[in-house]
This record gives C-alpha cells, sequence and structure tokens, in this order.
C-alpha cells in the first residue's frame, strides 16, 4: 500500500516541476540553422510574445552579435534595393505563395507568383557593413504579424541605420500615386502611369481660363515667402465644378502629372467611409498631407464625400489650430448647389471657384480643330475648315464628352467597312451628330418630366391636408381595393380618409366620379401612385 506524502515531500515536489529550467532543445540532425528548430518548436504552441522569445532565442544563439527587432510589415529590408541579399539556408525557408494576376493589356503571361515568408533567415550586406536577417510570421489577433530581426557583429548602430535607409526608401514614392481608400494609404501604380498619358495640349479651354487655372496652381507652390511676408498662412483651396464631360477630370489628371514632376506630392482620396468611421478617416487624410506637405490633396465629387455628419469636422480640420502650410486643396462637383454655403462661400476655404460649363461655340471649334489636327495624317479621312464651322454650329449644347463620343463612334463606324466603299467622314460625323442630338434631347425631357413630377409632388404636400369625418372612419369601399392610391386633395374632399378612391362613399356622383378619373389618369401618366 503506497504511502500517503507529507506535506513539505508535496511543496518540494510542485516548487520542482513548476520552476525547474526547461531543457534545452537540440538541433535536429542536419540542421543548418541554429535558430530554426526553437523557433518551430515555438510556433507550434501557444504563445503571446513572440518578439521577445526571437531576441532572447538569438541573442542565446549570436552572443556576439547586437539585435534589433524590426516590426515592419512592409518587409522593406528584403526590397531595399540598395542591399545585397542572400539566403542563409534555402533548404529551410518556408514560405507561402500567392497568386497575383496581371492586366492583359500589360503582359501576355496570366499573372505572377508572390512570395510570402513565414520564416527565413538572410545574409544581407549594405555600405561597408554585413548583416543577418530573420524574418518569422505568425497569427498575431484576427490576422497575422511578421517580426524581423537585424543582427550584427559589433554595435547597434549599423543595423538601425540599415532599417532607416531600408524604411526611407519604402515610404517615397516610385512612380506612385498615394490613394485613399477604405480606411487604407497605398501606393497606386497602374493610377500613376494613367496620369502620364494627361497633357495641357489636351485639355480644350479658353487660354485666359487654362493660364488663369495654371497660375493658380502652380503660382500657390512658388509664393511660400509671399505668404509668410504677408502673415497669411500658406494654404489655397479650388473648386472644379460644373456638368459632367467638360473637362474637370483631365485637367486635375495634368495638375496631379505636373505636380509630381515638380516634386509636389499628389494624394487622391476615393472614399472617407472605412473601418474607423469617416471622421478617423479624414483624420488620417489630413495628418499625410501635413506629413507630405507641400503637396496637392485631391477631393472628387466633394458633394459626395462631405456630408451632414462630417461636415463640421471636416471644416475643423481645414481651419482648426494644426497647421496646414504648404496644402493645395483641390475639390470637384457636378452639383455646385448642393455643398454647403460653409463650402462653396466662405473664402479661406475654398478661396476659387472655376466653371468648367458646356463649351460655347469658340471652345467647340477649339476641340474640333483638335480632332482636325489629330486626323490630318489620315489620307482616308477629308476634315475640311468648312466641316469644323458646321459642326461647331450643329453641337450647341453638347458637354466635351458628346463632342469626343461623336469622333470616337464616327471612326469606329468607318473603321467597320471593308474595301474601298467607304461613307465620307463628313456624312458619318453629322449622322452621329444627329444621333447624339436625339439622345441629349431625350434626356433633357427626361428630366423636365421629373422636375415636374417633383414639383406636382411639392405643391400636393403644401395643400392643408382634410380632416376625418368620425362618423366616417369605419367605412371602407371594397371597390377601391387593390387599385392605386389617389390622394385627393381636392377642396370638396372633406370627411374623405386619406387614400380612398374619389367619390368612394357612394354619395359624390357623376362629377366626383369624373373628378376621380381625372386625378387616376393624372397620377398615371406620372408614373406614380400618387398626385
Amino acid at each position: 500500500m503506497t504511502t500517503p506524502m507529507s506535506p513539505k515531500e508535496i511543496e518540494e515536489a510542485f516548487i520542482k516541476v513548476t520552476f525547474e529550467e526547461e531543457t534545452p532543445l537540440q538541433p535536429s540532425v542536419g540542421t543548418a540553422d541554429r535558430f530554426h528548430d526553437p523557433w518551430v518548436d515555438q510556433a507550434s504552441n501557444k504563445f503571446s510574445e513572440p518578439t521577445t522569445f526571437g531576441t532572447r532565442q538569438l541573442r542565446k544563439l549570436y552572443p556576439n552579435h547586437t539585435i534589433v527587432p524590426v516590426s515592419d510589415y512592409g518587409n522593406s529590408i528584403l526590397s531595399f534595393p540598395g542591399a545585397l541579399v542572400q539566403p542563409l539556408a534555402p533548404s529551410e525557408l518556408i514560405s507561402s505563395v500567392y497568386f497575383v494576376p496581371v492586366a492583359r493589356r500589360l503582359s501576355q503571361i496570366p499573372g505572377v507568383l508572390v512570395n510570402q515568408i513565414f520564416f527565413g533567415s538572410f545574409r544581407v550586406a549594405w555600405d561597408k557593413y554585413e548583416y543577418l536577417l530573420y524574418v518569422v510570421k505568425f497569427p498575431y489577433g484576427m490576422g497575422s504579424q511578421t517580426q524581423q530581426y537585424v543582427l550584427h557583429e559589433g554595435p547597434e548602430e549599423p543595423a538601425r541605420a540599415l532599417v532607416l535607409a531600408a524604411g526611407g526608401w519604402a515610404a517615397q514614392l516610385h512612380q506612385e500615386v498615394l490613394v485613399f481608400n477604405q480606411g487604407f494609404w497605398r501606393k497606386d501604380h497602374d493610377m500613376w502611369l494613367d496620369l502620364q498619358t494627361a497633357n495641357w495640349a489636351d485639355v480644350i479651354l479658353k487660354e485666359k481660363f487654362k493660364t488663369a487655372l495654371q497660375k493658380d496652381v502652380y503660382g500657390f507652390f512658388d509664393s511660400e515667402d509671399l505668404y509668410k511676408s504677408l502673415a497669411i498662412p500658406w494654404k489655397r483651396g479650388l473648386i472644379f465644378w460644373g456638368p459632367p464631360g467638360n473637362g474637370k477630370t483631365i485637367s486635375l489628371k495634368t495638375i496631379m502629372k505636373e505636380c509630381d514632376a515638380k516634386g509636389y506630392v499628389p494624394l487622391y482620396v476615393k472614399s472617407f467611409k472605412s473601418w474607423m468611421g469617416e471622421e478617423g478617416s479624414m483624420q488620417a487624410v489630413f495628418e499625410k498631407a501635413r506629413q507630405m506637405a507641400p503637396c496637392v490633396l485631391i477631393l472628387e465629387d466633394l458633394d459626395s464625400l462631405i456630408n451632414d455628419s462630417n461636415r463640421s469636422f471636416f471644416l475643423n480640420q481645414l481651419d482648426g489650430l494644426q497647421s496646414n502650410d504648404g496644402l493645395l486643396l483641390i475639390g470637384t462637383t457636378n452639383h455646385f448647389d448642393r455643398l454647403d454655403p460653409a463650402l462653396n462661400s466662405r473664402p479661406s476655404r475654398f478661396d476659387r471657384k472655376y466653371e468648367f460649363a458646356d463649351p460655347d461655340e469658340e471652345e467647340r471649334t477649339l476641340y474640333i480643330q483638335y480632332w482636325q489636327d489629330k486626323l490630318k495624317g489620315n489620307r482616308k479621312i477629308s476634315f475640311p475648315d468648312n466641316l469644323v464651322k458646321e459642326i461647331a454650329a450643329e453641337t450647341d449644347g453638347f458637354s466635351f464628352a458628346y463632342l469626343k463620343e461623336a469622333f470616337v463612334s464616327s471612326l469606329v463606324v468607318l473603321a467597320g467597312y471593308e474595301g474601298d466603299e467607304k461613307p465620307e467622314f463628313r456624312d458619318v460625323l453629322k449622322g452621329q451628330v444627329k444621333s447624339l442630338r436625339d439622345q441629349l434631347d431625350q434626356d433633357k425631357d427626361k428630366k423636365f418630366s421629373q422636375l415636374s413630377l417633383a414639383a406636382a409632388v411639392s405643391a400636393g404636400a403644401r395643400t392643408s391636408a382634410p380632416q376625418p369625418n368620425a362618423s366616417r372612419m369605419a367605412q371602407v369601399d371594397e371597390r377601391s381595393l387593390g387599385l392605386a392610391r389617389i390622394w385627393d386633395a381636392a377642396s370638396g374632399a372633406v370627411g374623405r380618409m386619406p387614400g380612398a378612391m374619389p367619390a368612394g362613399d357612394g354619395q359624390a356622383g357623376a362629377s366626383a366620379e369624373a373628378h376621380g378619373k381625372e386625378l387616376r389618369n393624372l397620377g398615371l401618366s406620372f408614373g406614380r401612385s400618387f398626385v
């Protein structure tokens, strides 16, 4: 029979179990890297502070090295072009690949495979120093985190210098545009490529208008000393407004391209909606703008970005205590009337407003001559000067987008013909202009109908509602069930329930019934179930 243990023996056994040093993990046979097995063993267990564990283990393995732990989500050291990187133990590199599709117009291959490192050790050479670099990835919260360790045999200053140089390079823009969307800034190379196609020669505006716009933008960045000598904040705001298709976007693209070439970073905001709320996004945007200043901040569709719930915070970012020196803010809108007076009327926020209206005959002539010049090298197309005048006269009310569509669609139609029996360019162009004119007139009629409906509904809403008669409140005309509701606001409708059919109580007679049909027909003509 087993003898019971005394309390002292139990206490000694407990102390021995809980405070005993763990037996050091012996590297498996054939392992080239001594840190590999300890990390894999640790990564297979529950742990909450891998940075501390990794640092302590590496200090034991490399007692003559200083260690700089780096929390770098972008692996900037591995992508730093100034450093030479070589895997220390290729056979023990643990990585996962994922597929990134490539646009068909850019490459014949469908995509590329990108390596995502989970464990890797590298030998790094930079400047006159050599380093060891360990990269590990582990679960963290709802996602994962990458931790790097830079080791140098000597003081840690060279390791810190490497991290600083790599981080500085990663923070710079390399043929990229910073775009804010869904709460994050990202570098967009495709947008940068698209901006390179923009040119002031392709922006067809009156020369006086274009010159004033260029002077307002580029003159701002050249006037820092002037602003400071006048003791006024070095910031400026512009609004581009007008119907769509009249040059706001192409002007913005050209400004972004030119500012980038001059060293003034363009920042583009797609949306303020994000996981941290619109106010949090606004704060992130303006903090980045202050960091990158002098810069140009683009807010396209300003009337959609700024609303009643976030306007106050936005204005505080513009006019608050924090300095916005060097910030040029450009907002665009198709609906200037929808902007709050705090945005469209106060000069200190948006100092200048540029209207991009539908082109007049002079501007239409300039645009048509632009196409005439583009097509002058095509011997199959005859584009005389008298055609320029005719098209300019026939396209009154066209936007630049409509004018462009007339030329593009005409060229597409001509390209569809085979052989020599092709129609004349003049005839095709005029046919496209007529087709677009019909479409434009239909759009105007539709818009007019919508405005008329809105006015009718508004007028009906302003009419005082009849007071119900208590003696008739329980009466329901079964003939009205299943029929479209007609709101009868006539003066003789006293006593009827809202929504009852006119003459529904059977008492009003033929005249009331006729009046009800008239209201019903009017309602159906508006496409609604009420008048």
